[in-house]
């Protein structure tokens, strides 16, 4: 009789992970993989912290002891979203509960925890945002409705800066969905490094064209969403930088050029108090950072031209190590992510690394050395270095093979190191500053089991040639049963945008695991455009998206179809957002090639897409009409051979990043061709398929590349 119970249990829990999908048993690997997230460094360099279980808990790095309490028993109540230690870390700030503005941006509550007492902060605010404490941690600032203010926690008021903040008009302190979405940021403030001043940017977009987007959230009646959101080619928000006196009110722009056509993707000061900030030209080939003298004067300090364009500017372009010296991020001295050392005083000292390879990350910096990660060895890895500032003493931290991801303590006493390889997932360590381990947080020892017992396959890497010459990175996964007596279907994953990398030697899976074990094999390959192999490869796709990265991924796919051990009438494509479009594209222009393509929030046409993101690739569409027409899979639809390539295109209702806009333009493109596809719409979820159907989504290509591949 127990038997006969163990075999029906057994059925039971085989019939009930049936129904759930295969995508379940992936969901279940993954959350297996271990990791340590949301650590933040506390000011000692001896001790971090994290939110767990809604509470906010400090770690020594060195010793493996219970995580200390450091909310008080009052604030059990509050649902704590994110918080931020004050910088003398006697206070901390608590964001409670989350309202979405765009992908990133959300509004929150806030409260203050100080001398073991929680109380709400703010109360004022109808909508309070990015809050954040200022250097001497007596004074918070906050945007509410698109206008800054800073909160005097001491003295218990609350000063205005500013007061023209509105909806699609102006927003002060914090950024448009456009610098949000592509420059990385959302809090556009900072303050003056002794607390008496605050700089801040101010965008004017009541000449950026207003984007529609619709919501039905299970209503009677659906409602548009209203936000600015500017196309290649159309104007952007006017950006003015600002200066605040905290005590007298007074403000004061600052001077950022005679052109308004801009941008200014970071804002700060110096360590000894002068105000920076940074310009791009709308073109994105010319960058440089500026320093305001406190007589007013300014002078260029940093400058980098390109023909093509520069890479994005972010919070590590540029990294102050004292109030002269600062470190570069940069690829036009060689061609290569390479750092060098400038002076504000006498500019560019010298190359702090060098080498045919490329610095992917700073990790940490000091007046006396430097950490960041690198592709040193193989552009697939990574791993942790070290240096002086003059790039002597450089050493390697981290060995063996793999991908590392690094968390620092402050000032580099300790860290976190991630690693995994290909097949071997996560292993979470503390490592003195010299990279020894102290530690293991984790070492995912139960998924490292559960892999071993099933003989999970894992990523090979190999490099193939094109018919033009071309030596491209890929990966292949076989069935573990693979017989090369045999034929077998092939899906295509792929990303292929400007800079990515898909092809890594990290541990990692998703929805396309799944089909390994029903017997396909799941390749990928990075073509001309993807990053980490230097400049040149990169930016040949510059002026025509979709070109290049298109005749590599269909050089890929027959060179798939040429191996005996492959099934021919049998090779699928997939994609998500731009490899969304390069699905298209593929299945389009393959003239039957693929059995199958899946297409997930893609973009359809560059006309369609955001300035930023687009122009820094495709030059503005006024200057370049070409490069935009001529890889559309719009221009195109009549070329889809739908006899032969069975096409799905999946996207959000509520795609901010996307828009919809796109599928809706592709089918009736696919319509007027009178082409035949399918179509999965996924009601008020983003560019993610959040907040409901992550797993939906991945189950659906699983159950149809299973059906018509």
């Amino acid at each position: 009789m127990k038997t006969q119970l163990t075999l029906l249990a057994a059925l039971l829990l085989a019939t009930t992970a049936a129904a759930k999908g295969e995508y379940a048993e992936i969901a279940r690997l993954r959350a297996m993989n271990e990791t340590v997230r949301g650590i933040r460094p506390m000011a000692d360099g001896e001790h971090y912290t994290r939110l767990e279980r809604n509470e906010i808990l400090r770690y020594a790095y060195a010793a493996d002891t219970p995580g200390e309490r450091l909310l008080p028993a009052s604030a059990q109540g509050i649902a704590v979203t994110d918080y931020a230690f004050s910088p003398d870390e006697r206070r901390i700030l608590i964001a409670s509960g989350r309202t979405p503005i765009y992908r990133h941006s959300y509004t929150t509550t806030y409260h203050l925890v100080e001398q073991g007492a929680v109380r709400p902060v703010l109360r004022e605010a109808e909508a309070p945002r990015d809050a954040g404490f200022s250097p001497d941690g007596t004074k918070i600032a906050y945007s509410d409705r698109n206008d800054l203010y800073v909160r005097d926690l001491d003295a218990h008021r609350t000063l205005r800066i500013t007061d023209d903040g509105a909806w699609n008009e102006v927003i002060n302190g914090t950024t448009d969905w456009v610098y949000e979405e592509e420059f990385g940021f959302t809090r556009a403030y900072a303050f003056s490094p002794d607390s008496r001043r605050i700089a801040f940017l101010r965008f004017d977009e009541r000449e950026v064209p207003l984007m529609e987007m619709m919501r039905f959230d299970g209503k009677r009646y659906n409602e548009a969403f209203s936000f600015k959101y500017p196309k290649a080619g159309e104007r952007n928000s006017t950006v003015q930088l600002w200066v605040a006196d905290l005590a007298t009110g007074a403000k004061t722009r600052i001077d950022t050029g005679t052109e308004s056509d801009q941008y200014l993707p970071r804002i700060g000061w110096t360590p000894d108090g002068k105000l920076w900030f940074q310009r791009l030209n709308r073109r994105q080939n010319t960058f440089e950072v500026i320093l305001c003298e406190p007589s007013g004067a300014q002078r260029t300090i940093y400058e980098e031209r390109s023909q093509q364009y520069v890479e994005r500017a972010g919070g590590q372009t540029i990294t102050f190590l004292d109030k002269d010296r600062f470190l570069a991020l940069q690829e036009s001295h060689t061609g290569y992510m390479h750092l060098y050392l400038y002076t504000v005083r006498g500019g560019l000292q010298g190359p702090v690394t060098r080498g045919a390879w490329e610095v992917t990350e700073v990790i940490a910096a000091t007046p006396k050395r430097i950490w960041y990660l690198s592709t040193e060895g193989s552009h697939l890895r990574r791993s942790l270095w070290s240096v002086r500032p003059d790039g002597k003493e450089k050493k390697r931290l981290t060995d063996g093979e793999g991908f590392c991801t690094v968390a620092p303590g402050t000032g580099m006493k300790y860290c976190i190191v991630t690693r995994s390889d290909a097949a071997t997932p996560n292993r979470v360590e503390v490592c003195d500053g010299e990279g020894r381990t102290v530690r293991t947080l984790a070492d995912s020892r139960a998924l490292r089991a559960e892999l071993e017992r099933t003989g999970r396959p894992a990523k090979e890497f190999f490099r193939f040639a094109t018919e033009r010459g071309d030596s491209l990175d890929a990966y292949i996964l076989k069935p573990r049963d693979f017989d090369p007596a045999k034929r077998y279907p092939v899906l295509l994953t792929q990303y292929s945008g400007p800079g990515s990398q898909s092809v890594q030697d990290r541990w990692s899976m998703d929805w396309e695991d799944a089909l390994v074990e029903k017997g396909y094999i799941v390749v990928c390959a990075d073509g001309r455009g993807t990053g980490f192999r230097g400049e040149r490869f990169k930016k040949q796709t510059y002026g025509r998206l979709g070109a290049l990265e298109v005749e590599d991924q269909l050089s890929f796919a027959r060179y798939m179809a040429a191996q005996p051990w492959v099934d021919p009438d049998r090779i699928g494509i997939y994609g998500w957002s731009f490899g969304g479009f390069m699905a298209l594209n593929c299945a389009i222009r393959g003239h039957g090639l693929f059995r199958m393509a899946i297409a997930v929030a893609p973009v359809a046409s560059w006309r369609f897409y955001d300035t930023i993101y687009t122009e820094i690739y495709n030059n503005l569409p006024q200057y370049n009409a070409s490069g935009y027409d001529d890889n559309s899979p719009l221009n195109h639809a009549r070329m889809l051979d739908d006899a032969r390539t069975r096409l799905l295109l999946i996207h959000g209702t509520a795609d901010d990043n996307v828009h919809f806009q796109n599928t809706v333009e592709m089918a009736r493109a696919l319509n007027r061709a009178g082409k035949r596809y399918d179509m999965m719409v996924y009601p008020d979820q983003n560019h993610s398929m959040q907040p409901d159907d992550t797993h939906n989504v991945r189950q659906k290509m699983i159950d149809y590349t299973l059906e018509h591949l």
